[in-house]
């Protein structure tokens, strides 16, 4: 039978490694231990938390309800043709994992998003993206189980409602829904995406451009831009790069003419965050335990005893700073609990 821990310390299931612990907590890893748990545990007055691998998660507190941590595993190929795959994977295994069989199995589509920390079922919560790629465009559909009715339920692509760096699981079926596998439809013809900046940089010339030059590139990037998880405690980006529309830019540039831009729509671009909150003036300021990367301001860090009140109070003065100097409103791409 699964086994539901009381008290459970949540410092190694968060990435920001915050000392806080969870009321009750379960793993299960098999659909019937999912329904054993929120049959047996999951009570209406009780509050839920689904957690992946923890690295795009803020906790300012115990959590004082169930914390339900998706362990299911597999890959299964669904189908093959010339031109492309299903996989259907386990909402439980590690992404990068999941990008290396892909590589090593000659299949495309998930290169770009090398490296980035998570479980697959975390992936279409985020819509994680990087380097002019989103998991969106290979997702082919989502399944899971609601809570409540317990009822299993596929998701289309279109269901899924996937926006930057978000879905109909981040917002109407938050808490609601927990992922318990993915299929991706994934091409076998290679296609390469190297057109997004520093990638783009990578590529230039005539060098060499195949699946696992393609994930080298990508980890070089971010291990050169993101600090490193064995000495900070960090989620990678905190804020999401904020959307604005071509009139605001036109304004800003008068005063700021470098101003990061990229077309987000016809009407809209999308600014660098990361460039705001250092002009801002804090890449490299640190409160107490609770700081800012100096190599990149997007990302937050844990320096060591930092709780998470204080990075979130951190967070909140960016944001307050950055609407003063820009006029621009921050949103966080970071889960706050």
């Amino acid at each position: 039978m699964l086994k539901v821990f009381r008290n459970y310390s949540l410092h190694k299931h968060n990435t920001f490694r915050i000392k806080v612990s969870a009321k009750f907590y379960a793993a299960p890893e098999t659909l019937h231990e999912l329904i054993e748990i929120l049959q047996n545990h999951n009570k209406p007055e009780q509050k839920l938390l689904i957690l992946g691998e923890g690295s795009n998660i803020l906790l300012t507190s115990n959590f004082q309800g169930l914390v339900i941590r998706p362990d299911i595993r597999g890959i299964e190929i669904l189908d093959k043709t010339v031109d492309y795959v299903l996989v259907k994977t386990g909402a439980g295994e590690n992404w990068d994992d999941f990008v290396v069989y892909c590589i090593n199995n000659g299949f495309v589509g998930v290169e770009n998003l090398s490296w980035i920390p998570g479980s697959v079922g975390a992936c279409p919560v985020q819509n994680i993206g990087a380097y002019g790629a989103e998991v969106k465009n290979v997702i082919d559909s989502v399944t899971g189980i609601m809570t409540d009715s317990l009822k299993q339920i596929t998701f289309n692509r279109d269901e899924c409602d996937f926006r930057y760096r978000d879905s109909v699981f981040k917002r109407e079926l938050k808490g609601k829904f927990i992922i318990t596998s993915v299929v991706f439809k994934l091409c076998r013809n290679p296609v390469f995406n190297t057109g997004y900046g520093k990638l783009q940089d990578e590529f230039t010339g005539n060098k060499k451009t195949d699946l696992q030059s393609m994930r080298h590139a990508v980890i070089q990037i971010r291990k050169n831009k993101l600090p490193d998880p064995d000495k900070f405690g960090s989620a990678g980006s905190f804020f999401k790069n904020p959307v604005i529309n071509k009139t605001k830019l036109k304004l800003l540039k008068s005063d700021y003419p470098r101003i990061p831009a990229y077309p987000a729509n016809q009407r809209e671009v999308k600014v660098a965050a990361g460039w705001l909150i250092e002009k801002a003036g804090w890449a490299g300021k640190r409160t107490g335990d609770a700081g800012v990367y100096n190599k990149q301001a997007l990302i937050l860090l844990n320096y060591g005893s930092a709780t998470g009140q204080q990075i979130k109070e951190l967070a909140e003065r960016i944001i307050i700073s950055v609407n003063k100097k820009f006029g621009i409103d921050l949103q966080t791409e970071v889960n706050i609990i």
